[in-house]
């Protein structure tokens, strides 16, 4: 299955969640924040894109999308990345209200005239602070549609942006799209000519001496994220662990997704050359 029909049947999942009440009133009350490493806290707050996180993090894919409870800071994160359109994504969140920062939920579907999304703190009425988790139709060119961050997914993104038509891994749907439109290949990347293909989480568990940790460790210095005393060198140590973890925070990582340890997106960004 590929990562974005994980994220996207990770979402769907939840339709129907409700929040807490307390006092005749709903109040924010929910189950998301306390599962996401570093939002603990934001429990009893607006929690949209707090479930965004959650959504992706559930699916195995928190690399892909910011870790955050605030809509401004997701649109920032992708628009740093260079991974921001006005146009749908399938498995791409989208944002809503003034630069994005009242409310987001996770695109799911759209056509010429509308955008299926899956929402929470929403509610049957679309307000951007609701009672829980609902599958909505939106006006696709409404002018509280802001844009659409684009997940790196492995097996290649669906949208609607022409500006990414002719990019690799882009299946390109001008008018409309579904998840049923999804790459149906392997959910591993094909890793770009010239560069280390990410050898596994575990690869690095195993305290390796390889030239890939010595390749590695030297993409790290030239992205100003070296904690290395001496060396890069061949056998990974915790200096190659902490500079990673430098160059994760870099990519906009925190928590736990910011540890130190290897993952497949924050690799495949780092453009470690061959060895």
């Amino acid at each position: 299955m590929s990562v974005a029909q994980r994220v996207i049947d990770v979402a769907r999942a939840e339709i129907g969640y409700q929040e807490g009440r307390s006092g005749g009133h709903w109040n924010n009350k929910q189950k998301y924040s306390g599962q996401v490493p570093g939002l603990e806290w934001s429990n009893f707050q607006p929690y949209c894109s707090t479930f965004v996180s959650w959504c992706f993090r559930k699916a195995g894919a928190a690399e892909l999308a910011p870790v955050t409870a605030s809509c401004a800071e997701g649109v920032r994160w992708f628009q740093d990345r260079d991974r921001f359109t006005e146009y749908p994504v399938i498995g791409g969140p989208v944002y809503f209200g003034p630069a994005g920062s009242s409310h987001v939920g996770i695109c799911v579907a759209y056509t010429d005239s509308t955008i299926t999304t899956i929402e929470a703190n929403t509610n049957v009425s679309g307000s951007a602070e609701g009672d829980g988790v609902y599958r909505k139709s939106r006006p696709r060119h409404s002018d509280y549609v802001y844009g659409y961050g684009i997940p790196a997914y492995p097996e290649g993104v669906v949208l609607a942006a022409p500006e990414w038509r002719r990019r690799p891994g882009v299946t390109f749907f001008a008018h409309e799209a579904s998840a049923a439109d999804i790459p149906h290949g392997s959910s591993k990347p094909t890793p770009a000519p010239g560069y280390e293909p990410f050898p596994g989480a575990e690869f690095f568990r195993d305290e390796p001496d390889s030239p890939i940790v010595t390749a590695m460790g030297r993409r790290l210095v030239a992205e100003g994220c070296s904690m290395y005393e001496e060396g890069p060198g061949p056998q990974w140590s915790d200096a190659d662990r902490h500079s990673y973890a430098r160059w994760q925070r870099k990519l906009g990582y925190s928590g736990a997704d910011a540890d130190g340890w290897p993952g497949r997106a924050s690799w495949d960004a780092l453009h470690v050359p061959r060895s």
